[in-house]
């Protein structure tokens, strides 16, 4: 090996600029690093030339920046309390500081500089951007093990389409689903390992770890992987007995870490869903350390008796789970109030499943689900070819996985899309030799163009209803403008010169407000917050006189009227005689007094003064 590597060294530096550039581009890190700058760069010019604000605009990347304007304040690092959201005492957040982290570092270091609200842009635009490195990195890596360097490419090219496409890695797109969809890449990507080493499984490991603390949406996925991994090493025994010893213990190191750095030392005994707490904690750990003992003293039995094994080991996880946490084996938002599911919840789109959004938006339903499904149709194709038998089936069970949950609730389709790459480049790669090694035959060309294109999920969006869909979304984008005439810096103005009070708003205005004012707002939307949530749904739909005995229990000081929002409407119509109804018609009650309407803005603000007793 000693004697090559200088003959290659030579070799590399009296080629041309041409083949010194194709054997760059054979390297794993030159490779994803010219890819990523490239999408990198492609992404900020072409958002940056479209954006409106510096925070993306999902109404999630407002609340983290206010989440991490309150940590550089000085709130602290366990106290997760959105003090301004909500009834009295506030709303206790279910997000991780470990996103919360890097972002007000990088505020701090551009704080340095440049202006608060520059630096604020600085930090939200190189956040986002600055993920897409490991996430190409995990997903090249991936698609070099499973197809050589035909597949890093592809696999790199898809990834990058899926990145620009999308809006996860946009500037301003601080949630936190680009980290998890990088971490789920390097799952995927370090079970690939032909060759079993037990770093690449500890790696695994600490991203499933790191996974759970930042958020509850990717646990069925992690469970799917440490499943994954039992499973191999009862097959495989003492051969994959490294792997297995490797990911168990660094789960149960790390999410025990994850615990007491996230968690408060006066929550480890709450059990919660929808986030890391003694419920996930507990499972992770146990799961990695019966795993861990495992692999240490049953890895030379018999397959049958590993099997029985590891029955018993899955016994003790459920068995765990049904005495720790019964709670976390249903959905997380089922104890969601039923006023709040009908009329918040199934508004949300990507919250709603395929059959809604079949009912809502139809013509984006391939966008969503055909590439997933078409590499899972790939993977049971090659399973029963008996073809590359082991990768297709561990891509099976975590494609299939994450397609599931996508059924449930639209936003996991991101996560089977960016899955569904690695079986279909194994797929392109196969389809384009044929059509290579006959390159006459018209038909394998053109299978070849449409594999190609049935991969990528934005093809999807565009087919028969291509004219159906641009005519709906210039509906949606006149909807939306509206909308944003009632919650941008300009229509809150008029908040700007008034103590701060008690807002009582529509849910999507929630986030604004916190944003740009001082002030306390009632409802956002966050299942957290439910009393918030329904008191402001009461306040709408109750009569007039009714409606004032809302305000004043709850101490609003502010009633912000929407006509344009989507949920004011639905109340309007649903309660003709009711508060919002009845301002739509232009019937104010005497005790809110209407105050200066910012120009071209969509909102209107009354002052609630109680009426004299």
């Amino acid at each position: 090996m000693n004697a090559v590597q200088p003959i290659a060294n030579a070799s590399f530096a009296t080629a041309t600029p041409k083949g010194k550039v194709s054997a760059l581009l054979t390297r794993l890190w030159p490779t994803v690093i010219a890819y990523s700058v490239i999408f990198a760069a492609v992404i900020l010019v072409a958002k940056f030339y479209r954006a409106t604000d510096y925070v993306g605009p999902d109404n999630d990347d407002g609340m983290r920046l206010v989440e991490v304007r309150d940590l550089l304040a000085g709130q602290s690092w366990f106290d997760l309390m959105q003090y301004r959201l909500g009834i009295d005492g506030g709303t206790l957040m279910h997000w991780s500081r470990l996103i919360d982290l890097p972002i007000a570092s990088l505020i701090r270091l551009f704080g340095l500089f440049a202006p608060p609200e520059t630096a604020e842009a600085l930090a939200l635009a190189v956040w986002p951007l600055s993920l897409i490195l490991p996430a190409m990195l995990a997903m090249a890596v991936a698609g070099r093990r499973i197809g050589g360097v035909a597949g890093m490419h592809i696999s790199l090219v898809l990834t990058g389409l899926a990145i620009y496409t999308g809006s996860r890695f946009a500037p301003g797109a601080i949630d936190h689903h680009n980290a998890q969809l990088a971490l789920v890449a390097t799952m995927v990507a370090m079970l690939l390992d032909p060759e079993r080493r037990g770093w690449n499984y500890a790696v695994a490991g600490i991203a499933a770890a790191i996974a759970i603390a930042i958020g509850a949406e990717t646990t069925p996925f992690v469970a799917a992987v440490c499943l994954t991994v039992a499973l191999l090493w009862a097959w495989e025994g003492e051969n994959f007995a490294v792997a297995a010893r490797s990911f168990g213990l660094a789960l149960a190191i790390a999410i025990s870490i994850l615990f007491v750095a996230t968690v408060p030392p006066r929550l480890y005994s709450m059990v919660t869903c929808d986030n890391l707490s003694l419920g996930y904690y507990s499972l992770a750990a146990i799961g990695g350390g019966l795993l861990l003992f495992s692999a240490v003293f049953a890895s030379r039995l018999r397959r049958p008796m590993r099997f029985a094994v590891l029955a018993v080991v899955g016994a003790g996880v459920l068995g765990s789970a049904v005495v720790i946490a019964p709670q976390c084996l249903s959905n997380p938002l089922a104890g969601l109030d039923p006023m709040l599911v009908e009329l918040w919840l199934r508004n949300v789109t990507e919250a709603q499943s395929i059959f809604g959004l079949a009912r809502t938006d139809s013509f984006s339903v391939g966008a969503f689900y055909a590439a997933g499904l078409f590499g899972i149709a790939v993977c049971i194709f090659r399973i029963i070819r008996r073809d590359r038998t082991q990768i297709h089936l561990i891509l099976f069970v975590l494609l299939a996985t994450s397609w599931s949950i996508a059924l449930v609730q639209v936003r996991g389709s991101t996560f089977s899309n960016l899955l569904s790459i690695l079986p279909l480049a194994l797929l392109i790669i196969d389809v384009r030799r044929i059509s290579n090694d006959d390159s006459e035959n018209v038909a394998a060309a053109f299978v070849y163009v449409v594999t190609v294109l049935a991969s990528v999920p934005a093809a999807w969006a565009v087919g028969g209803g291509l004219v159906s869909r641009q005519v709906e979304n210039d509906v949606q984008k006149q909807a939306a403008a509206k909308e944003h005439s009632c919650k941008s810096k300009a229509a809150l103005a008029p908040l700007a010169g008034l103590p701060a009070g008690l807002i009582a708003a529509p849910s999507e205005m929630g986030v604004p407000i916190l944003r740009f004012t001082e002030n306390r707002v009632l409802s956002a939307p966050y299942h957290r917050n439910q009393g918030g949530m329904l008191t402001e749904l009461h306040i709408g739909l109750a009569e007039p006189q009714e409606a004032e005995a809302f305000l004043k229990g709850a101490g609003v000081t502010i009633l912000a009227f929407c006509q344009d929002d989507p949920q004011t409407r639905q109340l309007a119509k649903l309660k003709p005689d009711g508060l919002y109804a009845e301002l739509g018609k232009g019937n104010i009650p005497p005790y809110l007094e209407p105050l200066p309407k910012a120009p071209d803005a969509g909102v209107q603000f009354f002052r609630y003064r109680p009426a004299a007793n």
